[in-house]
């Protein structure tokens, strides 16, 4: 059994699997449904890739991460809710960052800051995406701009 690391180390996961899945023949609509699903159930991360298959038709390929205790269950939902007839899947190693939280107040309201550290250095910066959209909605505001005065307040240089 793998350790459990807080967000607040930087750790490497040795138990995660990357799981994809062809397909040619699904209605697009139902692309959304299955990536809800999956998330819900646990996936780390869910992705489509447009791609060519044989026969030279175009098609997605389904690609999602999880924790390998959690194959089975990723699994059942890819079987009943996709048209696939199988499921290539890869063990993967995942470092993840340590990660810092901390509000940036804006004449709008506050914003959400996430920091990614390496080797106790910030080295990366994101806005929560969800607090720009609300500001941005309730302001009537483009969300450019709160994404501008944001950057403005904390600075874009990530590697300081």
């Amino acid at each position: 059994m793998q350790q459990q690391f807080p967000h607040t180390e930087e750790h490497v996961d040795h138990d995660m699997v990357k799981m994809e899945i062809n397909l040619d023949d699904i209605p697009g609509e139902w692309l959304g449904y299955v990536m809800d699903r999956l998330f819900e159930a646990g996936a780390n991360d869910v992705f489509y890739t447009p791609i060519y298959m044989k026969k030279n038709r175009p098609g997605v390929m389904l690609q999602l991460l999880c924790e390998q205790k959690k194959i089975n269950e990723m699994k059942k939902i890819v079987f009943a809710e996709t048209t696939t007839l199988g499921i290539r899947y890869y063990p993967l190693y995942v470092h993840r960052l340590a990660r810092k939280f901390y509000k940036v107040q804006t004449e709008w309201g506050e914003v959400t800051v996430k920091q990614g550290l390496h080797e106790g250095k910030i080295v990366q910066n994101a806005l929560e995406y969800e607090d720009c959209r609300k500001i941005a909605k309730a302001n009537n505001v483009p969300i450019k701009e709160v994404y501008q005065k944001v950057w403005g307040k904390i600075g874009t240089n990530q590697w300081e």
